[in-house]
């Protein structure tokens, strides 16, 4: 590994749902590593990716920061429904997210903003369409176990909502996604955080 490529950090912007549908995620995601042996998605907290995984310079973190928080500030709070599970055959099982103006508008927003400010340009997963989601297995759920897991899921139900609040950068340590900061949209809201860790590692 060159010494620029050790400088570089890789980051991702989501969603991160409150407990207890945060809890509830964590034991689909372990379901799926008892049952179905897939625990690939264990590497990261329960999320809704907005923005994909980018390189950034670890000595120019607090410029990242500044940015996202000047994004966030003022933008208008709103709440978010769960319902049901979801599939990208024939490798990801996710939880579904029914996608409204205001989530839409947040997306398209960072998107511009992340390439104007920040000249990111991979916002999106080879360039498709947002379909929110909340995955619980993915690369290494293999073909024929898919198909007996989602037998499963599919009939299985789900229902929750919280209220969007913020977005959160997410940071790679080597071997797992952590929680590296939160930014409300409301600065208030962020007292509501004083008492838990401002890292929350995969379990």
């Amino acid at each position: 590994m060159s010494a620029r490529e050790e400088k570089l950090k890789q980051y991702f912007i989501a969603l991160v749902p409150p407990s207890p549908i945060y809890d509830d995620a964590w034991r689909l995601k372990n379901y799926f590593r008892e049952q179905y042996n897939s625990k690939a998605s264990l590497n990261s907290p329960p999320h809704i990716t907005l923005h994909m995984p980018f390189r950034w310079k670890e000595e120019k973190e607090a410029e990242l920061v500044d940015a996202l928080q000047e994004f966030t500030r003022g933008r208008e709070e709103f709440k978010l429904q769960l319902h049901n599970f979801g599939a990208f055959s024939p490798r990801v099982i996710f939880i579904d997210i029914i996608a409204n103006e205001l989530l839409i508008q947040l997306y398209k927003d960072l998107h511009r903003f992340c390439k104007r400010e920040l000249n990111l340009f991979n916002a999106a997963y080879k360039d498709q369409s947002f379909h929110p989601h909340l995955t619980l297995a993915f690369r290494d759920l293999k073909k024929p176990v898919f198909f007996k897991a989602w037998e499963e899921f599919q009939a299985r139900t789900f229902a929750a909502n919280f209220n969007v609040e913020k977005i959160v950068l997410l940071k790679h340590n080597g071997k797992i996604w952590e929680t590296f900061k939160k930014f409300y949209f409301n600065p208030v809201d962020a007292s509501k955080d004083q008492k838990r860790s401002s890292l929350e590692m995969h379990r």
